[in-house]
């Protein structure tokens, strides 16, 4: 189907789903993007652990500043920056990576921005047992979903991506 068509079909279906609702009656199920995608979530903990060390770190070193100068001045601040490290650890724990597969594209959430590849824009697929990488034909850096890093389950990734090239006819490399 063409993607035209099948926008104006999703549109219609939800507005009959809309209809169906007001009358009490069960949804049709017609939305096919929803049903046809796989969302695969890791956890970040690397980079949370690092900041909360270099939150006590950074008590650590204004508490021992603090009894060395006996000054207070400093203090209110040092506590503001310490909270917020342990705050931003928190937020980008709580965030959880994603990749998800969808008909024609890929899409991931990096740098704060939901980006998206289209099937045709995908050079190659790297596929091992503690990553996927997908490589983009522009000049734009590789996504790599990391079993250590992230902890994605790399092994059904890695079997969504071995379909999804083969459905579109992009090299897959497995190591």
């Amino acid at each position: 189907m063409a993607r035209s068509w099948e926008r104006m079909v999703q549109r219609n279906s939800q507005q009959l789903n809309k209809k169906r609702k007001k009358e009490g009656k069960e949804s049709i199920h017609a939305s096919r993007s929803q049903a046809e995608s796989d969302v695969f979530k890791g956890r970040n903990i690397a980079f949370p652990v690092v900041l909360v060390t270099l939150g006590i770190l950074y008590a650590f070193i204004a508490q021992v500043d603090a009894a060395a100068n006996g000054s207070k001045n400093n203090s209110v601040m040092n506590w503001i920056g310490v909270v917020l490290y342990f705050g931003l650890a928190a937020l980008i724990y709580f965030r959880r990576p994603y990749l998800k597969v969808e008909r024609s594209k890929v899409s991931t959430f990096k740098f704060n921005r939901n980006r998206i590849l289209e099937a045709d824009q995908i050079e190659k697929i790297i596929v091992s047992r503690r990553a996927v990488s997908i490589k983009p034909k522009a000049k734009r850096g590789n996504w790599v979903f990391s079993k250590l890093i992230n902890r994605y389950d790399t092994a059904a990734m890695g079997e969504r991506m071995e379909q999804f090239a083969k459905q579109h006819r992009i090299p897959l490399e497995s190591e």
